[in-house]
């Protein structure tokens, strides 16, 4: 059976994207109502997977084990807020790296059929606040939605895109009722 599977990016869905790297769990702070469109997501049967490029690490401004505390913490937090995060896909390196799994490339969605492997890509959303994101939910056959709370911040922002998203959202919970709502349909 097929899950239901939303891939989430991190920084600027779920929390805060000010321009510069989280380098602690005390910078990381949940955007408004994030909390709980996870929950909801989570209650909704969906399976959530973060994947998210995170060249601190190769940059040396934070370590592998302040990333995993500050992912740690993240999914305490949204656990203890009803919500359930399955699984977390990283890629560490640089944009010069070439490497498979950086965004816009699918390598982590790739990792995440692996250990998932009755995900039905065509069945799932891709919600991320960049271009990359939607260009990397949509190579990997996703549905896409972006979020006007990172990267893009107004709607007008899409136009310079090459590859655009299906839909977009002003945030994750406006991203995630929409979903629910297509579902109920």
């Amino acid at each position: 059976m097929a899950e239901k599977v939303i891939f989430l990016d991190r920084d600027g869905v779920i929390n805060k994207d000010e321009g510069q790297y989280i380098t602690s769990w005390p910078e990381f702070e949940f955007l408004p109502g994030a909390l709980e469109a996870i929950k909801k997501l989570t209650k909704s049967g969906f399976k959530l997977i973060v994947i998210s490029n995170q060249a601190g690490v190769s940059k040396g401004l934070y370590t592998q084990e302040v990333l995993a505390d500050i992912t740690y913490n993240m999914q305490e937090k949204v656990r203890k807020a009803g919500g359930n995060i399955s699984a977390v896909h990283y890629c560490m390196h640089r944009q010069d790296a070439g490497c498979e799994c950086r965004k816009p490339k699918t390598g982590l969605f790739k990792q995440a059929l692996k250990n998932s492997p009755n995900i039905n890509t065509a069945e799932s959303f891709m919600i991320g606040d960049s271009e990359k994101d939607i260009e990397a939910g949509k190579k990997a056959g996703c549905k896409t939605i972006l979020v006007l709370t990172g990267k893009a911040k107004k709607k007008e922002d899409v136009c310079s895109f090459k590859t655009r998203p299906d839909f977009i959202s002003n945030d994750l919970l406006d991203a995630v009722d929409s979903i629910i709502l297509k579902r109920k349909k």
